[in-house]
């Protein structure tokens, strides 16, 4: 590609949300401009109008939103281009590198079946109207409103080019048919469109997944009978799922958005997708967007397939969640909970207060946002269940109701709500009964959060304050006299 500008883009077709892997493709692209002053271009590949939605195109713009992959042009709209796709079709045809092809459907099936036998895909087009229909003859039967196709004569020969991923990659042009580049209707095919418009939006660089590389000679090809310079290719190895497949919906959530819902935060996945597949040559695995800008190279690519592990997502999720304060985790807690619908954790200034203490308490184990309504409800309403695992293995004991009764006596006797205060009181009571303080955490645990787990219960006890404590534990008492 001749010098100047960077210019990239990503290319959804809004066929479906925006998947991981059209996710971190956007990434590349979008790390590689920013890290060269280039641009970004954001285009829609919405020729196929049936498949096509706005409601998806709506989905792709949000999620690219959410991750914070800003674009500098566009978006752009591929179906806008159509004059201009069957106008460089027809360049080909006036500079010989094309031809008419008018066999039916209909002729082409039969053709297929007795050249192929059993085996469909052994037939490739025979160049009949190549051999039999000349460049005149042609025109005046299209004149004629005859229908047809146009279809690129592929040369003799080898089409190679160094894929920055992959390395060198080459195809023998006899294992490419004379390929249609303009449907009978009028319509641009894929390749024709694609070309045409990376053209005429001067991209220099093509980073896409590899299940391209199958259309990346028909493209050069394009490229060099129009005339005009091959973009730099760069093919990234597709993700795979933990079982060694392709990523797909049996091994979980694909689609940005779902992990939006989960509570995944957008920091968190720009690190992630950024590491699957790419190696930033260090140890490190934690990066802000800056340092992954900086760091961001095509040669550090992997060319073999990565695993996407939602566990480590969630781990550097949970890392990312650490590094916020309460303040900027506040709106995101709060629609946690609306999402999951649990009770509202309040908007008045004393709440805020208990919620931010909450949060405080809870991030450090938290993985996801929806992590701090999934176990935040007991810290923040009354209303909340005993988990009945919790209740079996902890309650179980005949002295849980007066261990529970002696820690309402020691507790209330106390003047300092303290952590270290109400650990002293616990275990000073635990070696006046003789047992292990465990004998007196686990249960207290259950009380007051109706949980077996839990940050710990002296932190715990002191967010919840003295009055709701006392009171759980006379809940707990009242529960477990209900329960005989």
């Amino acid at each position: 590609m001749t010098s100047g500008e960077m210019r990239v883009r990503f290319a959804p077709s809004p066929t479906g949300y925006l998947h991981v892997g059209g996710a971190r493709t956007a990434l590349f692209n979008w790390l590689l401009a920013r890290r060269h002053g280039g641009v970004f271009v954001l285009r829609i590949e919405d020729t196929d109008r049936e498949r096509s939605s706005d409601a998806h195109t709506a989905a792709i713009l949000d999620g690219l939103q959410w991750l914070g992959l800003t674009w500098d042009e566009g978006p752009y709209h591929q179906a806008d281009g159509l004059a201009r796709h069957v106008a460089d079709a027809h360049l080909l045809l006036e500079r010989g590198r094309a031809y008419r092809c008018f066999c039916t459907p209909e002729q082409l099936e039969e053709r297929r079946r007795a050249a192929a036998g059993t085996d469909p895909h052994a037939f490739r087009y025979d160049r009949l109207c190549l051999n039999t229909v000349s460049a005149e003859e042609g025109a005046q039967r299209a004149a004629a409103g005859e229908p047809h196709t146009i279809r690129f004569h592929v040369p003799e020969g080898r089409t190679e080019w160094d894929d920055a991923v992959h390395g060198r990659i080459g195809f023998a042009n006899d294992d490419i048919e004379d390929f249609v580049v303009l449907r009978s209707d009028g319509t641009p095919i894929y390749n024709l469109a694609v070309v045409s418009d990376d053209i005429a939006m001067r991209i220099t660089h093509v980073i896409r997944g590899d299940d391209h590389v199958s259309n990346t000679p028909k493209q050069i090809l394009l490229y060099q009978a129009l005339g005009q310079p091959v973009p730099t290719f760069a093919h990234v190895p597709m993700i795979l799922g933990a079982d060694g497949k392709r990523l797909s919906k049996r091994h979980g959530a694909t689609a940005v958005g779902e992990y939006r819902n989960q509570g995944i935060l957008p920091d968190a996945m720009v690190n992630f997708l950024a590491l699957l597949g790419w190696n930033p040559g260090t140890e490190e695995e934690l990066f802000t967007r800056e340092e992954l800008i900086a760091r961001f190279s095509l040669e550090g690519i992997n060319s073999k397939s990565a695993v996407f592990d939602p566990a480590k997502l969630e781990w550097m999720n949970g890392q990312y969640i650490q590094r916020m304060s309460a303040t900027e985790l506040e709106p995101l807690v709060i629609e946690a909970f609306e999402r999951a619908g649990a009770p509202d954790p309040g908007s008045a200034a004393a709440d805020r207060d208990r919620l931010h203490a909450v949060i405080d308490l809870l991030k450090t184990r938290a993985r996801t946002i929806d992590d701090f309504a999934r176990y935040g409800t007991p810290y923040l309403s009354e209303d909340f269940e005993y988990d009945a695992a919790a209740v079996a293995k902890h309650w179980k004991d005949g002295d849980t109701a007066p261990r529970l009764q002696a820690l309402h006596d020691a507790f209330t006797s106390l003047d300092d709500w303290s952590e270290a205060s109400l650990e002293t009181a616990l275990r000073g009571l635990a070696d006046g009964l003789g047992v292990g303080a465990g004998k007196l955490i686990h249960p207290l645990r259950v009380a007051l959060v109706g949980q077996a787990v839990s940050p710990g219960i002296f932190e715990v006890a002191v967010v919840l304050g003295r009055e709701r404590v006392l009171e759980r534990i006379r809940r707990a008492l009242r529960e477990l006299a209900a329960r005989g």
